[in-house]
């Protein structure tokens, strides 16, 4: 039996182990259960239910985030977006309810259960001394979405604490996360999702770099106007929750507003003490470790957190070395607030945060003969690769509410982020992308294989680059009554990022399997330039409602000037000035969204806004601004446990721009390319149901679908440099977009255990433009996925969980860029401890 061979048959055996003991222990809690149900007497009674909604004292609407506590059995639960909650299979008898939300009153109510029975309540909370009102305005100057969605006339989703729980299993994939939400599309790279491709509503999925993405509220790329298609993300398994907004609505975030904006939301400081352990372990010498704590006495609150990610990796280097990676993060955050008795309400929030990885990946793929045989192989030539990062995060934001209906919101930020990616770029022979694919290059192939061959025959590059962003935002809210309601808001962004590259390449050579140093480059001496932008960005945005109808008008203005600078390669003092760049560009950018509340439970919403994307410097191209114009039309629906959304979808593009970074398999200027005219048209779907509400089961049935449909096609005629495009006819379809995909997932809850069962879908897309049948090597694969998570309590603030991604163990081509075909993550086994505290 080969090395291979061997090691995936120990996998399998340790799959098949790990899997039965977790079965083993669902199956064990579920028996207690049901003999605890037996123990209570009788012919077996039925448990019971509570159910209800926490609503707000004076205007019954329900309040998102409310922490219900059954204090005679330690279960807690927390209120979805509409303030609902459920409490299944509670024995009959008496129970308080004690009910908590920071910025409210605490609530606590008496129930008595009956055998068999559903019980609802419904429980109001006041305000606290710290008033509502200026909690939920700080709130919505942070957050896109949080409690406001029935408010939001458009697309609009938000992955709470506890959907978000089910999805976080091996590596807390981000991918996996958002493909959840309908509209998002993504592509994988290196199977973990520490290099996100995220795009929404067709805009393409490359680095990210075609939404707005912010943590917080605050611009979280690298250079989001110079770079945004750098190598830095959130990680993802410390959110709190993570938000997503499409449509005519988004104006107020930016720059880019061709598809959407992405919020990840930190973890909160906590109103009380409160400490949480997370500890996990599995397959390929994986372990994470999460860990926060923190409070609130009187004036001053506190948290740190940490999380500690990492794994030798699942792909199999012909050098027998390591592939993963180790992640070290880091956060904490302080605030102090004015005292109940002050005239009017303030608070200041420091934020500060680092980041480090060291990651054993690789931009090379395989020739398809390679994948069919080995899949999970990583070649030889690829043992010298390495990317090193670290990010540094400084965050300061004061709040002010010097007066009913008006309050302040400022943030100063300065982000940091170094790394240096060594790593496999071409052979003296060719692109690497020509030797996977072209048989005239069969004897260099075999030198990535490992076989001997000339001194510097592979090149590699050290992509050493620096990324600076800072600035300083504000955004005022102003309620008032004037021929309706109004909630406005009116905001400031000052901002200026850089991305500071300084590259060179080494030559080597292969002998006997193993990559040896033959000439080495000088600093510089492949790049040696700066790429800086200054941006001011304005906005107002206004929400009328009168009656059932509301009236969401916005615009934006975005002023940018783009500046780039190269030295002559290799002058380290950078004393003599090659070449100057510079591009400006301003542009209004407005949209307008109306909505109609239909009865208690339902709302239609349609909207239209300009879609924009900065050109960047453009000092060596033509590039101009993305532009279209884009239409939504939708609705959303919640009552009695189901929540249905559906949006349809039409974006026109009068240009749409193709960046030329190595991730696309593009030489890595960073330069943009016009793609002209271009369609993208769709619908997304989502809907969640709770199959087993008053049912009287005992336990909680959700199950969970969302949908997209995808139509990207182009309108113009063109030869383009960009690589993903090459020669395109009219009626090409745009690349990495699948036409259909969805996901969905069922479970079973009950107060001490929980069983999720998922699946994620996408069809085949075309990594390179064109019409027709796709054809082979030029294609991603279609897929299905599955996964199964669980968990079980073992006291009232500890629980084990185990999780399964990739179930079936199914192999498919995940991408083809930027050179040659890529695994997704095979079957990998978790098991884990949470404790909270509090």
């Amino acid at each position: 039996m080969s090395r291979t061979q061997q090691d995936r048959s120990g996998a399998s055996f340790v799959t098949r182990a790990l899997m039965a003991a977790a079965v083993a222990a669902l199956a064990f809690t579920g028996s207690a259960a049901a003999q605890g149900q037996v123990a209570l007497g009788g012919a077996n009674p039925l448990p019971g239910v509570i159910a209800g909604q926490v609503v707000a004292e004076s205007t019954g609407e329900g309040l998102p985030g409310a922490q219900v506590l059954v204090r005679e059995t330690g279960v807690r639960v927390v209120a979805d977006e509409a303030g609902r909650f459920r409490v299944d299979g509670v024995r009959a008898g008496r129970y308080t309810l004690d009910v908590s939300l920071l910025g409210r009153t605490h609530g606590s109510e008496r129930v008595d259960v009956q055998e068999g029975r559903t019980l609802n309540v419904s429980i109001e909370l006041g305000m606290a001394p710290v008033t509502l009102e200026a909690l939920t305005a700080r709130l919505e100057r942070t957050e896109m979405v949080g409690g406001q969605l029935t408010r939001i006339p458009g697309s609009a989703h938000v992955l709470t604490a506890d959907r978000l729980a089910a999805q976080k299993l091996a590596f807390d994939d981000v991918h996996m996360i958002l493909r959840q939400v309908p509209g998002v599309n993504v592509s994988d790279e290196e199977g973990f999702g520490r290099r996100p491709n995220i795009g929404m509503r067709g805009t393409g999925v490359g680095r990210n770099a075609k939404i707005t993405v912010m943590e917080d509220g605050v611009l979280i790329a690298p250079a989001p106007y110079t770079a945004p298609a750098a190598y830095l993300f959130p990680v993802a398994g410390r959110m709190e929750s993570i938000e997503v907004r499409k449509g005519s609505s988004q104006v107020r975030y930016g720059p880019w507003s061709t598809g959407g904006a992405l919020n990840l939301v930190t973890s909160s400081i906590p109103a009380r003490t409160e400490g949480l352990l997370d500890m996990s372990g599995g397959e390929h010498t994986t372990g994470k470790l999460r860990a926060r704590v923190g409070s609130t006495h009187g004036q001053f609150g506190w948290l740190a957190e940490t999380y500690q990610l990492r794994t030798d990796g699942f792909k199999q280097l012909d050098t027998g070395d390591e592939t993963g990676f180790d992640l070290q993060d880091y956060m904490l955050k302080l605030r102090l607030s004015s005292a109940p008795a002050s005239r009017f309400f303030q608070d200041v929030e420091l934020k500060l945060s680092r980041t480090a990885e060291a990651s054993r990946e690789t931009y090379l793929g395989l020739a398809d003969t390679d994948f069919a045989a080995a899949p999970l192989r990583r070649y030889a030539g690829t043992a010298m690769d390495r990317l090193d990062t670290e990010a540094t995060q400084y965050q300061l934001r004061h709040f002010i509410r010097p007066a009913a209906g008006f309050d302040v919101t400022t943030t100063i930020y300065q982000h940091e982020f170094a790394r240096t990616w060594y790593k496999l770029d071409r052979m003296n022979t060719g692109s690497l992308a020509a030797i996977l694919t072209q048989p005239e290059h069969a004897t260099s192939l075999d030198v990535l294989r490992g076989a001997n061959s000339a001194d510097n025959a592979l090149l590699v590059r050290n992509n050493n680059r620096d990324y600076m962003s800072r600035g300083i935002q504000s955004v005022v809210g102003l309620q008032f009554s004037a021929m309706g309601e109004h909630a406005l808001e009116i905001g400031a962004r000052y901002h200026y990022d850089s991305e500071d590259r300084f590259q060179h390449d080494d030559a080597y050579r292969m002998r006997d399997g193993r990559m040896e140093l033959t000439t080495a480059g000088a600093p510089g001496s492949q790049d040696n330039r700066m790429g800086e932008a200054r941006a001011l960005a304005l906005f107002a945005q206004d929400r009328i409602t009168v009656g059932d109808w509301t009236l969401t008008p916005g615009v934006r203005y975005e002023n940018i000037d783009f500046t780039t600078t190269r030295w002559a390669l290799g002058d380290v003092s950078r004393a003599d000035v090659t070449a100057e760049g510079t591009n400006s560009v301003s542009v209004w950018v407005p949209g307008v969204g109306l909505s109609r509340v239909i009865g208690r439970h339902g709302q239609l919403y349609a909207g239209v806004h300009r879609g924009f994307g900065p050109p960047g410097a453009g000092a060596d191209n033509d590039a101009r601004p993305e532009s279209s114009v884009n239409y939504e039309l939708g609705g959303r629906f919640e009552m009695l446990g189901t929540s249905l959304q559906a949006s349809a979808f039409y974006n026109d593009y009068t240009n749409i721009l193709g960046r030329a970074t190595l991730a696309s398999g593009s030489d890595g200027s960073n330069e943009l390319y016009n793609g002209g005219a271009a369609t993208v048209r769709g619908l997304e779907v989502s809907a969640d149901y709770d199959v087993a509400r008053d049912r009287g089961w005992g336990v909680r049935v959700p199950v969970r679908a969302a949908y997209t449909y995808t139509d990207a096609t182009f309108q113009s005629a063109f030869q383009s440099s960009f690589g993903e495009w090459g020669t395109v006819e009219v009626g090409d379809e745009l690349p990495y977009l699948p036409r259909h995909q969805g996901s969905a997932s069922v479970g079973v809850e009950a107060p001490r255990w929980r069983l999720d069962l998922s699946a994620v879908n996408a069809g085949a897309a075309r990594t390179v433009a064109g019409s027709g049948a796709l054809q082979p090597g030029l294609s991603t694969d279609a897929y299905t996925v599955f996964s199964l998570s669980g968990e079980v309590g073992v006291t009232s603030w500890t629980r084990l969980y185990a999780g399964v991604q990739n179930l079936t163990d199914a192999t498919y081509v995940a991408a083809r860029r930027p050179f040659g075909a890529r695994p997704g993550l095979p079957r990998t086994v978790t098991l884990g401890l949470r404790a909270l505290v509090q």
